[in-house]
């Protein structure tokens, strides 16, 4: 019966990413539409955002059904990387663009060219309400996923809610910079955030330890266990930021029975499982046993 709701809720979870998925990549190509309609480089710069969105929603939407099938023969770990190499993708998809809005916003404070005000105006509103509809779609969501992706997609809501802020201020006074001001912001921004994404990837791809893992409290809390005397050859990484896994050494008193060594274990993975592990493999030595990877 349990595994039965969580396949349910699986099912529920990629069906609402689905939904938010079209919603975000229709409005994406009327943006790109309306942006050269308009003349407006901020609308352009946005439909690029909304473009990437449409990408980790795509890319979220297609691992949340491949993480489902787990671990084979050929992915001993499964296929939750896959999603680390997606956000890699999608990261330089962004940065390409960003330079092109960038290369294209920058000459027009020089030379400013009058966007269709009021057409923008328009493109805001259907900003606002199709994104604010996909966050609605996204809003509650019980995985990391979902609550990333909703997050995301406010930020989008935001952003329309600045461009029309800066359509309307462009209605009544010609002040056609506010365009291109507005579509730097938005390419700077996007850059940021870009950064701090494939910041996070690399380390997940180059086995760095996760942040909010101490080795040095593994350490001690593992040491804190009777019969344990030492602990070495520790590794940690993650798999794609949520699922992290740890390999250790565990020096402990001779002479020990097999039911002490597995209580030993059990204790060991309790702790570990406080400390975010999700999978730990936990060797044992004796204080006179030569480590041969140490």
């Amino acid at each position: 019966m349990a595994h039965d709701h969580h396949h349910a809720h699986g099912d529920h979870s990629t069906s609402k990413i689905r939904i938010a998925f079209f919603i975000n990549l229709g409005f994406s190509v009327i943006e790109l539409i309306g942006g050269l309609y308009t003349n407006s480089v901020a609308i352009l710069s946005d439909a690029l955002h909304d473009l990437g969105d449409s990408m980790s929603l795509g890319v979220s939407w297609y691992f949340q059904k491949v993480a489902r099938k787990g671990r084979d023969k050929e992915f001993s770990y499964g296929y939750r990387r896959f999603s680390v190499l997606g956000a890699v993708i999608n990261s330089l998809v962004l940065v390409v663009g960003s330079i092109l809005i960038l290369t294209e916003a920058i000459p027009r404070l020089f030379d400013p060219t009058t966007p269709d005000a009021q057409g923008m105006i328009y493109l805001a509103i259907g900003g606002i309400l199709a994104n604010g509809l996909a966050a609605y779609k996204l809003h509650g969501g019980h995985s990391l996923n979902e609550r990333a992706v909703y997050l995301h997609l406010l930020e989008d809501v935001l952003g329309w809610v600045a461009t029309l802020i800066a359509a309307l201020i462009m209605l009544y006074q010609d002040w056609p910079i506010v365009d291109s001001l507005l579509a730097i912001f938005i390419s700077l921004f996007i850059l940021f955030n870009v950064y701090k994404n494939l910041k996070k990837a690399l380390k997940i791809i180059l086995q760095g330890t996760p942040e909010e893992i101490n080795p040095k409290r593994i350490d001690e809390l593992l040491r804190a266990i009777p019969k344990v005397i030492s602990t070495h050859d520790c590794h940690i990484w993650s798999m794609d930021g949520q699922y992290h896994i740890l390999s250790i050494h565990l020096v402990i008193e001779k002479y020990n029975e097999l039911q002490e060594l597995s209580e030993i274990k059990q204790k060991a993975k309790d702790l570990l499982k406080n400390e975010h592990i999700d999978h730990a493999t936990i060797e044992f030595e004796t204080e006179d046993e030569k480590c041969d990877p140490c």
